[in-house]
Formats: C-alpha cells, structure tokens, sequence
C-alpha cells in the first residue's frame, strides 16, 4: 500500500498532466494544427498511466505493463514531430507558395 504522502503525489501529477493536455486541446481547438492533438493525446496517456500506477500495487514501474502507456506517448510525440516536418518540407519544396 502506497503512503498517503505517495498517493497525493501521484494524483497531483496525474492532474497536472490532464491540465496541460486540456491546454493543448485548447490551442488545437484555436488553430487546428494536428501537433498540438498529438501533445493532447501524449498527456492525457502520461495521466492515465500515472493514475494507473498511484492506483495500483506495482514495486518497479520500469518493470510493469505501465510503463508501455509513457512509451507510446513519446511515441505519439515523435511521430507528430516527423509528421509535420515532413509536411512543412513537402510546402517548402513546392516552388508556388513563397515563405514569409
């Protein structure tokens, strides 16, 4: 069983990372840029796994299932990042839009 100490910890974190991916939900909603839904989808996994694991008996979380729910929103993370990259070079390319 956690301490009380541990559990409050882990909440504050989990509601911390719901609040930011709320942020970046709002700005998407503002701009409708696909990165910034990607860094929503990335928090809101990073809360669920930190509730999981305040909620949950688990002695090394590197060692648990957990842990693949932080791996995949990296992942989301990255591949949101290569994915604009590759969108923005695609525009850059093109010789009829001019760069400001």
């Amino acid at each position: 069983m956690t301490s009380g100490a541990d559990a409050f910890l882990a909440g504050l974190i989990t509601m911390c990372f719901a609040a930011i991916g709320l942020c970046f939900a709002r700005f998407w909603s503002l701009n409708r840029d696909p990165l910034l839904m990607a860094f929503a989808a990335a928090f809101w996994l990073l809360a669920l796994g930190q509730a999981l694991v305040g909620l949950s008996i688990v002695p090394r979380e590197e060692q648990s299932w957990l842990y693949l729910l932080r791996v995949a929103a990296f992942a989301c993370i990255a591949v949101a990042i290569v994915r604009k990259n590759m969108r923005d070079a695609g525009k850059a390319a093109d010789p009829g839009t001019r760069q400001r």
